[in-house]
């Protein structure tokens, strides 16, 4: 295995830089992730007012569908994650999701796109996505030495939500130009660009961590977590987060056609507008040395109480800025808890611990999407949008009563302590 030696950085945000696979990895990312925001806005736009008369319940049925094979098949996605090269594994998911959404613009390029079409692709993005997901996730371990572990997953963060402040505006525009076509066949060519940086990527600086012996070992990643609970906590964090809060795809398409009475233009912009708090949190969190409980805990707090606020948002303007908070608390959340679980689950084990995460804050979608959006039929947006910030809260209370009752519960990282600055919990 070859060594790995890193440059003192510049910048402790962007310390990651310093490693030259890792630049690769980050603008790869950045292209597809732009393709990705932009295909998920002309998609949404598609189901909500070309398939249907501005069916929340359609739209959290697509969202729910393209998650709802993850948590069924995350041991096992995780176990090949761990078997084989993920680099080889990346190479494969990234060409078949190119495919699907190519599939979907053929469609609607061609005249015959059905609601069911748009349910189908879904689905198999969801498929495909159960083993792409970890493997990004585990492959960035490989990249970078353990210590800029938390700094490249904040940075991961940042080419995401980086795109999230271009593609959704571009997207408005794109559909009120020219359709939703042409947002899906641009997210079809960017996913070149992912492929095409770990194809560039020095092998010789990677450091794959030890494989498993084989793919029926997934059931491993469960009996490791079992003897976890310190895992286990931050999993029920971003599982209530992911099922419960994570629902913007919805709450901004419903709040801003049937409350605000927006176009398409002003529904791409609040992804762009809420962009400006995911990417501040993402930056902050590359500055993060080390990720803490009191950290995640005060972040979810903070989210809950700024997406009541947007309950109550009397008009478009100020529902748009107070998405700026909730996205800067969301994702602060994300990446603390993401970085916690990478480093605190032993290497070997990382790929099916990553999938499981994955599957506990993607694979609640399908439970959570489909009855957020039947709520705003039933009830309004308005009601969707107050249970995010219900749920969260009584997690923040939850998890606070748990470490009272669980005195002495100790959070480990491997070969480094996970700080908790809490007066109930010991550091480890």
């Amino acid at each position: 295995m070859a060594s790995r030696t890193t440059p003192r950085p510049r910048s402790r945000t962007f310390a990651s830089f310093a490693v030259a696979n890792y630049r690769l990895f980050f603008l790869g990312a950045l292209v597809s992730n732009l393709g990705t925001w932009v295909q998920r806005i002309g998609q949404d736009w598609l189901v909500l007012t070309e398939l249907t008369d501005h069916s929340s319940t359609a739209l959290g049925i697509v969202t729910a569908l393209q998650f709802l094979a993850v948590p069924f098949l995350a041991p096992y996605a995780g176990a090949v994650v761990d078997r084989f090269s993920k680099r080889t594994v990346l190479l494969i998911t990234q060409s078949a999701l190119g495919l699907t959404s190519l599939a979907l613009w053929g469609l609607i390029a061609t005249g015959s796109v059905a609601l069911w079409h748009v349910y189908v692709i879904a689905f198999l993005t969801g498929v495909i996505s159960a083993f792409d997901n970890p493997a990004r996730q585990a492959f960035v371990s490989e990249i970078v030495p353990h210590e800029l572990l938390p700094n490249a997953v904040g940075l991961n963060s940042t080419s995401f939500n980086g795109a999230r402040l271009i593609g959704p505006g571009v997207a408005g525009l794109l559909v009120a130009a020219v359709g939703v076509g042409p947002t899906q066949l641009i997210n079809a060519v960017s996913f070149a660009a992912m492929i095409a940086a770990i194809l560039a990527m020095n092998a010789a600086q990677l450091t794959p961590a030890p494989r498993a012996a084989s793919a029926g070992a997934a059931v491993d990643g469960l009996r490791y977590l079992r003897r976890r609970p310190d895992l286990i906590v931050l999993l029920v964090i971003v599982f209530m987060l992911g099922t419960f809060g994570m629902n913007f795809q919805i709450f901004n398409a419903t709040m801003a056609t049937q409350v605000f009475g927006t176009g398409a233009e002003e529904f791409g912009l609040l992804g762009t507008i809420m962009a400006v708090g995911t990417l501040a949190g993402a930056l902050m969190a590359a500055r993060r040395v080390a990720p803490t409980l009191r950290t995640i805990l005060l972040a979810l707090a903070g989210f809950a109480v700024s997406t009541l606020a947007l309950t109550f948002a009397p008009n478009y303007v100020v529902y748009a800025l107070l998405l700026i908070p909730s996205g800067f608390f969301a994702l602060t959340v994300m990446t603390t808890a993401n970085a916690a679980v990478q480093m605190g689950t032993a290497p070997e084990f990382r790929g099916r611990v990553m999938s499981i995460y994955v599957a506990i804050f993607l694979g609640g979608t399908p439970l959570g999407a489909p009855a957020i959006g039947w709520l705003g039929e039933v009830l309004g947006p308005r009601a969707s949008v107050l249970i995010a910030a219900v749920a969260t809260g009584l997690t923040v209370l939850g998890v606070l009563a748990y470490f009272r009752w669980h005195d002495g519960l100790r959070i480990h990282l491997e070969r480094a302590p996970l700080r908790l600055r809490s007066s109930t919990v010991k550091a480890a």
